[in-house]
């Protein structure tokens, strides 16, 4: 059984050519679009979502996921744009080939009364999620600060809700430190039913800082073993975060940073990737 890395490229710099050369580099075929010549994914055009994909195919690439930014919003906010940005993440899947739209649940606004707020939170998982299903793609929900979805029992409470195989969980280690929540001895039991991704993130909470994996307390080799053990051939996708970690590196020396502490805990465990 092989695992996949994946990478959130837009770490390494906004030229989707010097993505790929430090991709290479490292060994690594694909890549999670979010940023690209300065422009969200879902800000690219059709022209350019098209460009991107032959300049993928040339080079031997893949993408595995589309890094939207959908649902990073105040709940209080108008839902309608976001129906809008999903059918652009959809169309920008489908052009790229991927299966996989990362996803938020949106922010709760200081001062707003979480349960007061909660119902209107969960129909847009679960609309957004309802959308998913008919287009054929599957939503990842990123375990991310401030959000309806930060601790794992909220996840679980928004993928109860809605109920679907189209929204399934990106497991986020390190957001989970950030949190105080030891990632396998309190999340991983409650969200393993649910993961289908892996964000590859570590982190100390004091000082609240990320660093590479195996040099936080995500407890990243645990969760390697434990997805092996499972026959777990899906995506591990680095997302670096190492500015105040690697001050003085410049950008493609923290990603690549990164992927090798991800690549050196798979190799010392035996554990195939590509």
């Amino acid at each position: 059984m092989t695992m996949t890395i994946t990478c959130f490229a837009d770490e390494i710099s906004s030229e989707l050519t010097e993505q790929l050369d430090v991709l290479a580099e490292v060994g690594v075929s694909h890549l999670e679009i979010r940023n690209v010549w300065g422009k969200n994914v879902l800000a690219l055009t059709d022209e350019e979502l098209s460009r991107i994909s032959a300049m993928l195919k040339e080079r031997g690439f893949r993408v595995s996921s589309i890094g939207s930014p959908i649902g990073k919003y105040p709940i209080t906010e108008p839902f309608e744009a976001q129906l809008t940005a999903m059918d652009r993440a959809v169309a920008a899947a489908k052009k790229l080939e991927t299966a996989y739209i990362r996803i938020f649940s949106y922010f709760i606004p200081e001062g707003e009364d979480r349960n007061i707020l909660l119902k209107e939170a969960l129909d847009r998982m679960k609309q957004l999620a309802q959308t998913a299903e008919k287009n054929g793609v599957v939503l990842i929900l990123e375990n991310d600060s401030g959000l309806f979805g930060t601790t794992p029992e909220e996840c679980v409470e928004i993928f109860n809700h809605c109920d679907s195989s189209s929204l399934c969980a990106a497991f986020d280690a390190g957001n989970y430190v950030i949190e105080g929540v030891k990632p396998m001895d309190e999340a991983y039991p409650k969200i393993s039913p649910y993961l289908e991704y892996v964000h590859v993130k570590d982190a100390t909470k004091e000082p609240r800082l990320f660093v590479p994996a195996g040099k936080g307390e995500g407890q990243l080799e645990e969760l390697l073993l434990a997805l092996n053990e499972k026959n777990f051939t899906g995506f591990l996708s680095v997302e670096p975060h190492l500015a105040k970690y690697l001050p003085d590196a410049t950008n493609p020396e923290r990603v690549k940073t990164a992927i090798q502490a991800l690549q050196g805990i798979l190799d010392k465990h035996q554990i195939a990737w590509q």
